[in-house]
C-alpha cells in the first residue's frame, strides 16, 4: 500500500513537471550585449538629450501597447530627467487621455496625472521594466557589479529590442518571433526600424540608437532619483571618511597621556 502511494505521488509529480520542462526546452539562455550608458558608474548621470529622445521613441513606438502607470507627466520637467520646459510638458500630457472618475468621462491629461496603463492584456507596464529584468550584472549578479556597472536592465531592454533574428513561426492562430536576447520565441513583433522617428537634435535615428535611447528613458522611469542618490552617497562617504580620521586623531590625543603614564608605571 505504501509503495502504491509512493508510485502515484511520483507519477503525479512527473505529470506536473512535464509541461514546464517542455516549455523550457524551447527557451535557451539569452544573449545580452553590454552597452555603455552615461548613467553607469559611481559618478554617472543621465543624458538629458538621450532621455528626451527615449521619451519620443516610447511615445511613437511603445505607448500604443505599453503603459507607464507609475510615472507622472509633471516629472518630465524634473531636474536630472528629460527636463522638458513646463509648456512642452503640458503639451505632451495633453496628447494623452485619462479616465476621470469624478467626471465619469475621458479628459486630456495634465501634469499631476500619470501615464495611462497598458492598453492590451499581456502587455507589461514599462515603468519598472529595467529593474525587473536582469542583464549584465543585473539583479542576479554580484552586488558590487550592480554598484559599479548598474542594474543591468537597460542592457537587457536594448538587447531585446535589437535581438530579433527575422525568424517567424505561426502557432495556434498567433505569430511568434525569435528573439536571441530572450532566448526563444515572443509574441511581440519588432517595433524599431531605421529612421522611423525624426530626432530634433539631428541624431541619426538608427535602430540601435533608438533602442539605447528608450532603454535609457525606461531606466529613468524606474530610477528617477538615481543621480541624487549617487550624490548623496558620495557626500556620505566623504563625510564618514573625514569623521573617521577626526575620531582617530581625537582618540589618539585623549589616550596618549594615559598610555604614557601606564608605560612609566
Amino acid at each position: 500500500m505504501k509503495l502504491k502511494t509512493l508510485a502515484v505521488a511520483a507519477l503525479s509529480a512527473l505529470a506536473l513537471a512535464l509541461p514546464g520542462t517542455m516549455a523550457e526546452a524551447t527557451k535557451v539562455k539569452g544573449e545580452v550585449t553590454n552597452f555603455d550608458f552615461s548613467f553607469q558608474g559611481l559618478t554617472g548621470t543621465y543624458d538629458r538629450n538621450q532621455l528626451q529622445r527615449g521619451l519620443q521613441v516610447y511615445h511613437e513606438a511603445c505607448a500604443s501597447c505599453h503603459g507607464l502607470q507609475y510615472v507622472a507627466f509633471r516629472t518630465l520637467s524634473d531636474p536630472n530627467g528629460p527636463e522638458l520646459p513646463e509648456d512642452q510638458m503640458r503639451a505632451f500630457a495633453d496628447m494623452y487621455e485619462i479616465w476621470d472618475e469624478d467626471l465619469r468621462d475621458w479628459r486630456p491629461a495634465t501634469g499631476p496625472d500619470h501615464f495611462p496603463e497598458s492598453q492590451f492584456e499581456g502587455a507589461p507596464d514599462l515603468s519598472l521594466m529595467t529593474k525587473a529584468r536582469a542583464g549584465f550584472s543585473g539583479p542576479y549578479g554580484l552586488g558590487i557589479n550592480q554598484l559599479m556597472k548598474g542594474i543591468g536592465g537597460p542592457e537587457y531592454v536594448a538587447s531585446f529590442l535589437l535581438g530579433y533574428t527575422g525568424e517567424e513561426d505561426f502557432q495556434a492562430g498567433s505569430m511568434f518571433y525569435e528573439n536571441k536576447a530572450y532566448g526563444g520565441w515572443v509574441s511581440m513583433a519588432p517595433v524599431l526600424f531605421d529612421d522611423m522617428v525624426f530626432y530634433e537634435d539631428g541624431t541619426p535615428a538608427t535602430e540601435q540608437q533608438m533602442a539605447l535611447d528608450v532603454a535609457a528613458f525606461l531606466t529613468w522611469t524606474a530610477e528617477p532619483k538615481l543621480v541624487e542618490r549617487k550624490r548623496a552617497g558620495f557626500i556620505g562617504v566623504i563625510f564618514l571618511s573625514v569623521l573617521a580620521v577626526l575620531l582617530y586623531l581625537t582618540n589618539k590625543q585623549l589616550w596618549a597621556p594615559i598610555k604614557k603614564t601606564a608605560k612609566e608605571s
